[in-house]
């Protein structure tokens, strides 16, 4: 299978575009994801600050958002989009409604991967007079760093899925690739080559995660 110097060329812009868009994606949600986890633990009412309507509140908005299909936040956000970036189309215009989309879920993964601590190691620390912040920085966020990873590696697969189907609407990168000439054109051998990019993509970022788990968790040492 020989393609052109000029699909050659199509399929490296796919590339560096489709990472573009997850690594900057990726990055955005978790700063705003980790916060929104630990709120949701914190407040919750078994919680160190427990705030019950605040974390009723948040979960609502958080569950509302992740309720709504990536491709129809695309489009809902299309006005939003364009205010932030200048566009509604190309990789810069997907990131914004990635991030809107992978905040919420990064939370709840945050979320579930602090559930897991012991609570007896959180007692401990109370006991011991630690604030919420020492608790925060040095019981939960350590001891859960394993499942943080792994979650990172689940979630940064997703997001690259979403800017894969964003290419429908004009989203650029490898999905835009795949449907342009694999759907609209009938070259099948283009999109296949695409797909498997992507596959490899996916591997090699889980294979990454599960290593740098394996490697922080203290219980295989």
């Amino acid at each position: 299978m020989l393609f052109s110097q000029q699909i050659l060329e199509l399929i490296r812009n796919g590339i560096g575009e489709t990472l573009c868009m997850v690594i900057i994606s990726t990055i955005v949600s978790y700063i705003i994801g980790i916060p929104l986890g630990i709120i949701l633990v914190v407040t919750d009412k078994e919680g160190i600050r427990p705030i019950p309507a605040l974390q009723k509140v948040l979960g609502l908005i958080i569950n509302l958002l992740r309720s709504v299909p990536f491709l129809i936040l695309l489009i809902m956000m299309i006005p939003v989009t364009r205010k932030l970036v200048g566009t509604s189309l190309g990789w810069k215009a997907v990131v914004p409604p990635l991030v809107a989309s992978a905040a919420p879920y990064i939370a709840r993964m945050v979320e579930s991967s602090f559930k897991e601590i012991d609570a007896g190691v959180i007692e401990a620390a109370k006991s011991m007079g630690a604030s919420t912040f020492q608790i925060i920085w040095k019981v939960l966020l350590p001891e859960s760093k394993p499942s943080l990873l792994i979650g990172a590696a689940i979630s940064t697969t997703t997001i690259l899925g979403y800017s894969a189907m964003a290419g429908a609407v004009g989203g650029g990168g490898l999905g835009g690739i795949a449907i342009n000439y694999g759907y609209y054109r009938y070259e099948t051998d283009i999109m296949l080559v695409t797909v498997a990019i992507l596959v490899i993509i996916v591997q090699v970022i889980q294979e990454i995660g599960m290593r740098l788990a394996r490697k922080s968790d203290k219980r295989i040492r």
